[in-house]
């Protein structure tokens, strides 16, 4: 399956450069499995999510295949989703366990992404640009990315300056029914973002 998919890929002009998000846990044959397909994918990273007992499998795979892992956070409910938690997770675990940040979900958290970044510079190998509104109970909202609480200049900004070479996507979950016409809004301002920095 993966080699047909890459075919069609390939003949679209689509590059794999993310994934995930994977769960990794005491299971070391479903691990193994996943390392093996990013393998066989050439991605830099994997996109996970580590259980407390997963650390003792996934450290192994990474230096067998070359391939880290990065973790993707996911709010103030997930418990990897603060800082605080990254920290302690890095504190444990070498620079083969790193951070894929995502920017909307780490406004969830009440954090800014990019004093994350900043904070976790040496392990942010992949990011994910994604923007949050919040309503009057605290539930988030998709919206075109730059439009809502994050600053995508400044933070693109900071990517450039730092020489940022990890995996950066775009991700837009809004408007189920017809998500094409926010998602080139989206790519758009990350442009003009980028042009912007770039003039100065």
């Amino acid at each position: 399956d993966c080699k047909r998919i890459l075919k069609l890929f390939a003949t679209s002009g689509i590059k794999t450069t993310a994934f995930g998000v994977f769960g990794f846990d005491s299971d070391t044959d479903k691990a193994r499995r996943v390392f093996e397909v990013a393998s066989f994918l050439g991605v830099p990273s994997i996109n996970a999510d580590v259980f407390p007992n997963g650390l003792q499998v996934v450290e192994p795979l990474c230096e067998e295949f070359g391939i880290p892992i990065a973790v993707h956070n996911h709010g103030r409910r997930h418990r990897l989703g603060t800082i605080f938690a990254l920290e302690d997770l890095f504190a444990r675990s070498s620079p083969n366990v790193g951070l894929c940040l995502d920017t909307a979900w780490m406004l969830d958290s009440g954090e800014d992404p990019l004093g994350v970044a900043r904070r976790f510079r040496e392990r942010l190998y992949g990011v994910h640009i994604k923007d949050f509104v919040f309503d009057s109970a605290g539930r988030p909202q998709d919206v075109v990315v730059g439009t809502g609480n994050l600053d995508l200049d400044n933070f693109m900004a900071y990517l450039l300056d730092t020489g940022f070479s990890g995996t950066l996507t775009l991700e837009y979950e809004g408007d189920v029914n017809n998500p094409v016409p926010a998602t080139r809004d989206c790519v758009e301002r990350v442009k003009a973002s980028l042009a912007k920095h770039s003039a100065y």
